[in-house]
């Protein structure tokens, strides 16, 4: 845990050197740059921030999996939903090849 928890800190002060160099911030501005903001405004501990990004790291390829699960019921549940959804994708893509 404590390694975990050391690795999220070397992880966050790298991505906060990133921010303090770059010029456009409304490019970068995902989730763990607002709550490094957050703490800058005192907002937040420097705690709370390694807890939050530890607990997306953790937790996300589990709630990802159960979402994409259902959401994938739900399609084959609406083959009208499914239809309008491979015409966007069609509309959007074209004949480009799908990469992941």
């Amino acid at each position: 845990s404590k390694d975990l928890k050391g690795a999220m800190e070397i992880l966050i002060e790298q991505k906060r050197q990133k921010l303090s160099t770059i010029e456009k911030l409304d490019e970068h501005m995902d989730f763990a740059s607002q709550l490094i903001f957050a703490q800058n405004r005192g907002d937040l501990t420097a705690e709370n921030v390694n807890q939050c990004v530890l607990e997306m790291m953790i937790a996300a390829p589990d709630t990802l999996s159960v979402t994409l699960f259902f959401m994938l019921i739900l399609i084959a549940e609406h083959p009208t939903v499914e239809e309008e959804m491979m015409r966007e994708i069609e509309t959007v893509v074209g004949k480009q090849e799908l990469q992941s």
